[in-house]
C-alpha cells in the first residue's frame, strides 16, 4: 500500500485555492521521480486522496495523465501501480540525452563566461561532498542542477526546452546509479568544466557524450 512506503510527511496536504487538478499530477510526479513512490508500487486513490487532502477525483484524473505519459500503469482489475523503467527505455532515454547533453556542452564552451564557469565549480564541489558524505538524495539533485546550468550556459532556448522534456525521467532513471557511480562521476564533471573554461569544444562536446553514454 502507498502509505507504507512514504516517508512520514511525504504527501503533505496541497493548499487552496490554484488549479488543483495540476497541482495533484505535479505532487505525484515529483514523488515518483524521486523514488519516494518507488517503481512497482501499488497506487491506491484514496489513500493518496487522504494524503493530499483532496478528492479522489483529481488523483483519478492524475493517474490517468501518468500513464499517458508512461509514469504509471493502469492494470484492468489491479488498479494503478508505479511505472518500472526497463533496460531498453533507460538506453533509449540516454542515447537521447546525450544528444542533447553533447550539444549543451559544446555551445557552453564557446558562450560560457568567468560567472558561467564559478558556477559549475560550485555546483562541482557540492556534489563531490554530497558523494563523500553518502547523500545520494542530494547527489542526484546537485548532479541535475549542473547538467541545468550547462544547458543554461549553452544559450539556446529550444535545446533547453528539449532537454526539460526528459530531465525529469532521468532523475527518475538516476538514483540507483549515484551510489554506483560515486566521484567518477564528478571527476568528468571537472574534466568537463576545464575544456568550457579553455572554450574547447571539441573537447567539451567528447567529455559530456561519454559521460552521458554510462551515467545520468
Amino acid at each position: 500500500m502507498v502509505s507504507a512506503g512514504l516517508p512520514q510527511g511525504a504527501l503533505p496536504k496541497l493548499e487552496r485555492p490554484g488549479p488543483l487538478r495540476e497541482r495533484v499530477y505535479e505532487a505525484l510526479l515529483e514523488l515518483i521521480t524521486t523514488r519516494a513512490l518507488r517503481p512497482g508500487q501499488h497506487l491506491v486513490e484514496s489513500e493518496l486522496a487522504g494524503h493530499l487532502g483532496v478528492s479522489r477525483q483529481p488523483v483519478r484524473e492524475a493517474l490517468q495523465r501518468l500513464n499517458t505519459e508512461g509514469w504509471v500503469d493502469l492494470r484492468p482489475a489491479q488498479g494503478a501501480f508505479v511505472h518500472e523503467p526497463t533496460e531498453e527505455e533507460t538506453d533509449q532515454l540516454l542515447s537521447v540525452r546525450t544528444l542533447l547533453e553533447a550539444e549543451a556542452a559544446r555551445l557552453a564552451a564557446a558562450n560560457s563566461g568567468t560567472a558561467g564557469i564559478a558556477a559549475l565549480e560550485e555546483l562541482c564541489a557540492k556534489g563531490e561532498q554530497a558523494v563523500a558524505d553518502d547523500d545520494v538524495d542530494l547527489a542526484v539533485a546537485t548532479n541535475a542542477a549542473f547538467h541545468a546550468k550547462v544547458m543554461e550556459l549553452a544559450g539556446n532556448s529550444v535545446l533547453a526546452e528539449l532537454a526539460g522534456q526528459v530531465d525529469r525521467r532521468v532523475r527518475w532513471y538516476s538514483t540507483p546509479v549515484v551510489r554506483r557511480r560515486g566521484n567518477r562521476s564528478w571527476i568528468e564533471h571537472r574534466s568537463l568544466i576545464a575544456a568550457i573554461s579553455s572554450r574547447d569544444e571539441q573537447r567539451a562536446t567528447e567529455i559530456m557524450r561519454a559521460h552521458t553514454e554510462h551515467t545520468p
